[in-house]
């Protein structure tokens, strides 16, 4: 019960709670039968059941299993939507949580992936003859490269001036915001050829990741590579001695220091495979679910999304995968739980921002579900005994 995981638990289960309520403030027909509820108390119930029963039955419709749908291929669509959804927020979100089990603070998912997206988009349409696969590959490449450079930046930045990586790292996303913007807005760099808007031409099919379950799907080959790089960060943080020194540096600075470790490398180098991590989810984007050309807003939120899901997380590389999934359920429900139940979609943003919020506060959290604290020391029961002996 005092596991950090029982408290995400508890955030979540907040979060709904209070979402739940905004629910019921927004449905019609939950105001008007409150409005003569102490002649009819069984109406108001009777219609809160409805709304908040409906909102999220149409919310797991839309984002695991739709039993009306025709067929169990139809039937199981919006679960691939979710995974969808959910494979850019994880790679994204690794980035930003390897970055703070090393003590620092990626705020820059946004800049890094539109750098990423810019890098792996040009690969894609600007180099031809390739065959599929290296071309792909060569993109993906890319795309991490992007990331992972402007990343690296904020990391030089921190550890040889001594500058404020989230200061760095956000004045660093409006850098890459107004960069990209310079280049779609030039023909011969990003701009799609013939054209006078700002998007780029569409990406080759030499270049597409495929799809992973058919064609009938929209889930890609980007959400594998999101699977491998939960792998790579779980084995990077506790299998290999770079990984040890990452977290040596983000427990104690100093004591790494003393221990040996060369910490404003170790710094440049978590920044740079932080980057490469969120430059996988820009070059997903651009080669798998943005393939008929992008504009400005290929990042669609992720990178400051990725903060949440790392939190939610706790940082750790499963946690993040399991958060993710989580988030992306949200987004592919979401739409469904506003088409067929008419409930601003805007609520499950608030839910969002609320899981952080708590999981954010966990004496809260402890406080209302009443669980242990986990930093609290408990006293042997020889000393209780004594103790009370002492007492007597």
């Amino acid at each position: 019960m005092s596991h950090p995981w029982t408290v995400a638990a508890g955030a979540i289960l907040l979060a709904v709670v209070v979402g739940s309520v905004m629910i019921a403030f927004t449905d019609e027909r939950v105001t008007a039968a409150a409005g003569y509820f102490f002649a009819r108390p069984a109406d108001t119930f009777v219609a809160l059941g409805d709304a908040i029963g409906g909102a999220y039955s149409a919310l797991f419709r839309g984002a695991v299993f739709n039993p009306r749908a025709d067929g169990l291929a139809a039937q199981i669509r919006p679960l691939t939507e979710t995974l969808n959804y959910a494979t850019p927020l994880i790679t994204a979100g690794l980035g930003v949580a390897l970055a703070f089990r090393a003590g620092l603070l990626n705020i820059g998912g946004q800049g890094q992936m539109l750098i990423a997206a810019a890098a792996a988009g040009w690969v894609a349409f600007g180099v031809t003859g390739l065959p599929f696969g290296v071309h792909t590959l060569l993109a993906v490449v890319a795309g991490i490269a992007g990331g992972a450079v402007w990343a690296g930046i904020a990391g030089v930045l921190k550890a040889r001036t001594g500058a404020h990586e989230v200061i760095v790292t956000i004045m660093l996303n409006w850098i890459a915001f107004y960069l990209l913007a310079y280049f779609l807005a030039t023909p011969g760099l990003l701009q799609a050829p013939g054209s006078s808007n700002p998007k780029t031409p569409a990406t080759p099919e030499s270049a597409q990741l495929p799809a992973l379950l058919g064609e009938r799907y929209n889930l890609h080959w980007g959400f594998v590579l999101a699977l491998g790089a939960v792998v790579f960060v779980w084995w990077l943080l506790n299998r290999s001695s770079q990984g040890f020194a990452f977290r040596a540096v983000g427990a104690n600075p100093r004591a790494a220091r003393v221990a040996g470790i060369d910490v404003p490398w170790a710094t440049v180098k978590v920044m740079l495979v932080a980057g490469g991590l969120v430059g996988v989810a820009g070059a997903s984007q651009v080669l798998g679910q943005v393939t008929t050309g992008f504009g400005g807003d290929i990042d669609a939120g992720i990178g400051f999304d990725a903060i949440t899901v790392a939190l939610l997380g706790g940082s750790n590389p499963w946690g993040v995968l399991a958060a993710g999934i989580l988030f992306g359920a949200f987004k592919a429900g979401g739409t469904a739980m506003q088409a067929s139940e008419g409930v601003p979609n805007d609520i499950v943003l608030v839910v969002q921002s609320l899981i952080v919020l708590f999981i954010a506060a966990p004496p809260l959290v402890r406080a209302i579900f009443r669980l242990p604290d986990p930093e609290r020391r408990r006293t042997p029961r020889r000393a209780r005994t004594i103790k009370k002996e002492a007492a007597a």
